[in-house]
């Protein structure tokens, strides 16, 4: 099985240091071993994006914060674009 290379954006890395603060980096580290080796497993559930996120997919770290994520096939990469609320702050 082949593993994507996960990279983070700057947002990402800063987003990265509330999740740890807020007690959710255990939650984040197992969907991003999900999606390390399957970007589309069906579980747990991943939804879309549209608008300015389109092309981009969100998996719920729980009822508040998402993970917004790329999937660039062509690379095997993926890129996290946010770790946290994406309804503004």
């Amino acid at each position: 099985m082949v593993k994507y290379k996960i990279y983070f954006t700057r947002q990402a890395q800063k987003d990265a240091k509330k999740l740890a603060t807020a007690g959710l980096r255990r939650q984040v580290e197992k969907l991003l071993r999900i999606i390390e080796k399957k970007p589309f497993e069906p579980y747990p559930p991943y939804e879309k994006l549209l608008g300015d996120l389109s092309g981009a997919f969100s998996r719920r770290i729980n009822i508040h914060h998402r993970l917004i994520y790329q999937v660039l096939e062509n690379q095997k990469a993926i890129k996290i674009i946010r770790m946290w609320t994406h309804y503004g702050e």
